[in-house]
């Protein structure tokens, strides 16, 4: 069986010698890494890829079937080239994660990050640390500032860190009952795991600061 040079055609029972020209005959197999180049001879690399996007031109076969035409300069019909072009939203955000990452999880760019502010409630059994978290929240949204609030009552401390490391915000403001108590809060960053102690009342303009380096 041959391709017969024509879309959903092919050719049955061709014999070579007689139907066809063989220039060469050749055994195919899969390059290995470090193989000469048949092209330039230098050593080839084998790399993982992702179709993040394609372009395909369609030619006349869809506007032959709708009739869609168009003048050309001498006012002649002719049938519209389409094509078709498309970018897989999804797997760029794969690729971004693929390349920004480590062993605790995703590590979101600013200009990326689903949240810019990752909002870590410690202890839900202390209302005061409770109010201040609250607080915090309402401000930062008031700012403008895009959050991710954890005020779960049935997670850990130590889960929810492990669950902001693995989400990847570029920052975590963890409220604990400690800090509270003395008028801080403690911010870390994800990238670097820098972390620092801030006054409550400054952390929305430190985020701001943040954010515009």
């Amino acid at each position: 069986v041959s391709g017969a040079n024509k879309t959903d055609y092919h050719i049955k029972n061709i014999t070579l010698a007689k139907d066809v020209t063989v220039e060469k005959y050749v055994d195919l197999r899969t390059v290995q890494e470090g193989e000469a180049c048949c092209n330039c001879g230098a050593a080839l690399r084998v790399v993982k890829a992702i179709e993040l996007g394609h372009v395909f031109k369609l030619g006349t076969k869809y506007a032959d079937a709708l009739q869609a035409t168009f003048l050309d300069e001498a006012g002649a019909e002719k049938p519209i080239i389409m094509g078709s072009y498309g970018i897989g939203v999804e797997r760029v955000i794969a690729c971004l994660i693929e390349q920004s990452n480590d062993a605790n999880g995703i590590i979101w760019s600013k200009t990326l990050a689903p949240f810019q502010v990752h909002l870590v409630l410690v202890n839900s059994n202390s209302e005061k640390v409770v109010n201040v978290a609250n607080t915090l929240y309402k401000d930062l949204q008031s700012a403008k500032v895009e959050v991710l609030f954890d005020d779960r009552k049935d997670v850990s401390p130590g889960f929810k860190f492990k669950d902001a490391d693995l989400l990847g915000m570029p920052l975590q403001v963890i409220v604990g009952e400690k800090n509270v108590n003395n008028g801080n809060v403690e911010v870390k960053e994800r990238k670097t795991g820098n972390r620092e102690i801030i006054e409550i009342g400054k952390a929305v303009s430190y985020v701001g600061q943040y954010y515009e380096k």
